[in-house]
Order: structure tokens, then sequence, then C-alpha cells
């Protein structure tokens, strides 16, 4: 087990640059998920610190020994691909085995080590089964298996569960979590997926465009984004901006006067976006209080698409003129409301939990205003009619 540090990482091919400027650290012990849209450069973070590819410039520890430069095979890591690459000529026992082999353990070392590493994934009864054999989730506890048998000082998982089905993807994902807990291995795992960051993670690292945008738990990077990349990429569905002005009053609007945008903000979240000409508005599809009939301080919109989601349901509100000038929004309400297409709807705001953007920058505005996180969906209510 050990401390990782990334100081000052780039890593550039030609006049591509893939990674610009990371500095991370994961603590020992700790599960790091890396999380961005593909291309982004996480692979690419991920491969520096396994050796495989050499940074440009820039450092890496372990435990404070730079390994920027030893041979992969040194540096006690192990890895885990997107594809499972095991050894198709050798059946589960040998496979998971084999790291013990070429590292010069005898037999019965390697018998003892394989029977338990089975044991703890849940696969005894395949160790004399042959590859060919094994369906893809059994593949995948086999590669766990040979990655773990080790006991390496570092965990790296290069999205380990993109080619399973959606229901084996829940089932590894709790497997995967308890393991790392269990043998208390520093853990750095990839993926595009944000409900599998968000599951997994104790620290999620946010990258786009081959830079860090942020570094928090998923409960600080979902309510706190740090801009409006991590705000718009961090949930499902995604978070609704709208550019808008806000008056003296703290009244703000759609940017272009939308009629039916018009909102009052209570005065000291008002007080975060004073000063700002323009600022884009980010409200989370959870975060309106939608209501059937006219309310007070309310965005009237009219339904335009209804989703089913079992206890809840998903609505396309337009707000505005839907042949002219309008914003769509996208609201999450529970399905117990009763909505259907060219409803009207009305839409207040938990404004406590809304947040506001720099229209240039994209940095999220009133940081220090904000004196402690806001956890939790609000409960939508229904508007007696």
């Amino acid at each position: 087990m050990a401390r990782v540090d990334y100081d000052s990482i780039v890593k550039q091919y030609g006049d591509t640059i893939a990674v610009e400027d990371v500095d991370i650290t994961v603590e020992d012990g700790e599960f790091a998920v890396l999380l961005g849209p593909s291309g982004c450069g996480k692979t690419t973070t991920l491969r520096c610190l396994a050796g495989l590819t050499e940074p440009t410039s820039g450092t890496i520890t372990l435990d404070d020994y730079d390994v920027t430069d030893v041979h992969p095979k040194n540096r006690n890591i192990a890895m885990v691909f997107q594809q499972f690459a095991l050894y198709p000529h050798m059946n589960v026992r040998e496979n998971i085995g084999y790291p013990l082999k070429v590292a010069g353990e005898d037999k019965q070392t390697r018998h003892e080590r394989v029977e338990e590493t089975a044991k703890m994934l849940e696969i005894e009864e395949l160790l004399d089964r042959e590859i060919g054999h094994l369906s893809g989730g059994q593949r995948q506890r086999v590669a766990l298996g040979r990655a773990i048998i080790r006991r390496p000082a570092v965990f790296l998982m290069d999205e380990p569960l993109a080619s399973l089905d959606a229901k084996l993807k829940i089932s590894m994902r709790s497997r995967i979590k308890v393991l790392q807990k269990d043998l208390g291995i520093t853990t750095l795992y990839v993926t595009h997926d944000q409900e599998e960051a968000m599951t997994l993670g104790d620290k999620l690292i946010v990258m786009n465009n081959a830079n860090v945008q942020q570094v928090g738990s998923p409960d600080e990077v979902y309510h706190e984004p740090a801009n409006r990349f991590v705000a718009g990429f961090i949930g499902s569905p995604s978070m609704n901006f709208v550019t808008a002005t806000i008056d003296d009053d703290g009244r703000i609007r759609e940017a272009s006067s939308i009629e039916g945008f018009n909102v009052k903000l209570t005065d000291h979240v008002a007080q975060r976006y004073r000063g700002h000409d323009r600022f884009e508005l980010g409200v989370r599809p959870s975060y309106f209080v939608a209501h059937t009939s006219r309310t007070e301080n309310a965005i009237e919109g009219t339904v335009q698409v209804t989703e089913p989601l079992g206890d809840e349901q998903i609505l396309d509100v337009v707000v505005g003129d839907e042949d002219g000038d309008h914003v769509e929004l996208t609201v999450k309400v529970p399905n117990t409301m009763d909505f259907e297409r060219k409803d009207d709807i009305w839409l207040t705001l938990q404004d406590e939990l809304v947040h506001g953007f720099d229209v240039q920058t994209g940095d999220r505005i009133g940081d220090a205003d904000r004196v402690q996180r806001m956890q939790g969906s609000p409960e939508t209510e229904r508007t007696p009619q």
C-alpha cells in the first residue's frame, strides 16, 4: 500500500497535449476515480503511473519515492484493463497464479494464495475451468484475481466494467468496492460512467481537455461543482443552464427577457450574484418544485414530453414561445403527479441549491458565501387544484 503523488505531470504527443499540469494526491488505502469524457486524458494519466507511458515532464512518487523512470515491473503496481487479457491456453487457476509463478513463488504457496483469492472472489468452483468456458463477469473476476494475488502497493483499473451488461456492472461494482476496502489497497480507477464513479470512489478526480477540473468527494463534486463543466457533467439528467440577469431586488430574469422566467431569490442567495451583469444559472432537475396551478414567484412553462421512470418522471418543459424565443428545462417530479403534453406547469426554485457560474470563466460564483453543503433533493409538492 502506498500514497500516490502526481507533481505537474505533462504528457505531450507532438503538438497534442494529452495531459497538462496534473497535480493529484491519492492517500494510502484510498479509492480514487478518474472521471471524464472520452479523450480527456484519464487513461494517459493512469498509464503514466503504471509506467506504460512516459511523462513529458513532472514526477510521480509512491510514498515519496520517485518512480517516474522506474521500469513498470519494479513499481509494485497491478492493472486491470477493459479487455481482460487472460491467457486462453491456461485455466482459471493457472491464470490467477501466473504472477506468483513469474515471481518465483513455490508451488505450495501459489496453490494456497490462489485458493484464498478465489474464495475472496467467490469463484472457487471455477478454478479448473478453461477461460473460453467463462462468462464475461466470470472472466472479469479472474482478471481481478490475477491482479490482487500479488498484494500490490497500488491497484489500477481502466474501465474494467465497460463490456459488461447493466445488471452485471452493478454486481461487479459492489464486489470491487468490498474487495478494495477489505484489502486496503490504494486504487485508481478510470471511467466515463458517472454513476460508477459516484458509487465507487472515496475521491473523484474530474478531468476535461487534458486538465483536472476538480478533486473532491462524490458529495462535494455533486453539491459544490467547481465550474460549469463539472456541474453539467455530474448528475443525470444533466443540470439546466440559463443565462440570467439579476436586479437590485434580487429578481432574476432570463437574459433575453423570455416571458415566464422571472423569479425573486432570497436576499442572502441573491447577494452571491450581485455585481454580475450576466451569469449562468444552474439548476438540477430535482431542485425545481412543480405545481399544477398558478403559484407565486414561479417560472411558468408548458410540458412538452413526459418520461415515466418508476417512482419518478422526467418532464421536458418549455418556457416562453415554443416557436420563438424560449428556454427548455428538464424537471424531475414524482410519478404521482399527473402531467401530459401541453399541460401548464409552474416551477419554484429551491434557491439555496442553485448555482451561478461566471459567463467568461465558467467558475462557480459565490463559493465563499456558501456556508454549508446542501444535501439531498427537495421534496416536490403538488398544489391542490
